[in-house]
């Protein structure tokens, strides 16, 4: 049996958390409750080395866990081109990457992802308008990018569909891990001009989900938005968003009164075993 953490949107920076000591405190959580694999779905910083770092300490003060982190919106705004974000920049860094858990037979793929307005096809708007409001009230406006959004998602799904299906040539179950939302059920929609029906564009994509159902993914973590639901079985798959979000005065996401605290309640451990188990 192999115990798996997993958690999502800490923004160490953003909630002004000591770094250093969150460090110790998450090393010794990890190391006294056995767990084998730490998985971060993104959103650690607003600097994509900062991510890097904290990932990297990480692991080697808790050597007998393997700690794995993939990048959200936040981390993508800065000290990182749209290039280098898709390269093997370190072992703790699992976009476009997979980790085989030892002694089962899941493997554990990771992929930012991104998203193509899908979710927002309701309102019948053209791609430039979503761009346009992207451009002028999201934070995502500064991250550049050669391609649209659209093409950045189908680009991401091709690789992904490639990683599944070598998964299932393997004959591997999976867990999978992205940051942003692959399931339209999680969203508030309706057919006006409200604001969260613009930024329902920027949350995910419903070809995300239409593609972990076609390959029977089994378990996906993701993150993006800052809600606590519990797990869902959709279409066979069990989603899981562990998000910590925003502990400050002027948005104050936590049902607990400190990030400690709140961590303790969002992570979540499950176990994989293996088929003969």
């Amino acid at each position: 049996m192999v115990n798996v953490a997993m958690v999502s949107d800490i923004h160490l920076d953003i909630n002004k958390v000591n770094v250093e000591q969150t460090l110790k405190q998450q090393s010794d959580w990890l190391k006294e409750n056995q767990i084998s694999v730490y998985l971060i779905a993104g959103d650690l910083f607003n600097h994509f080395k900062r991510s890097l770092s904290f990932a990297e300490k990480l692991q080697k003060m808790t050597p007998h866990t393997v700690v794995r982190f993939i990048a959200g919106n936040h981390d993508m705004v800065n000290d990182i081109s749209y290039e280098d974000l898709q390269k093997p920049l370190a072992t703790t860094y699992l976009h476009r990457q997979y980790l085989d858990v030892m002694g089962t037979d899941w493997r554990i793929i990771g992929n930012n992802g991104w998203y193509d307005y899908t979710f927002s096809a309701v309102m019948h708007r053209p791609e430039a308008d979503f761009l346009h409001w992207k451009r002028a009230y999201w934070i995502d406006g500064a991250i550049k990018q050669p391609i649209s959004d659209p093409e950045r998602m189908t680009e991401e799904l091709r690789v992904i569909e490639e990683q599944l299906q070598q998964a299932q040539q393997a004959h591997k179950r999976v867990l999978f891990m992205t940051h942003f939302v692959p399931r339209i059920e999680y969203l508030r929609i309706t057919s006006d001009d409200r604001f969260w029906n613009m930024a329902n564009a920027m949350l995910g994509s419903v070809r995300t989900g239409n593609l972990l159902a076609k390959y029977h993914v089994k378990y996906v973590l993701f993150g993006h938005m800052h809600i606590h639901p519990m797990p869902r079985e959709l279409e066979g798959t069990v989603y899981f968003n562990q998000s910590v979000g925003y502990g400050t005065a002027r948005r104050h996401e936590w049902l607990t009164s400190n990030f400690q605290s709140e961590w303790l309640k969002r992570v979540r451990v499950i176990n994989l075993t293996d088929k003969n188990e």
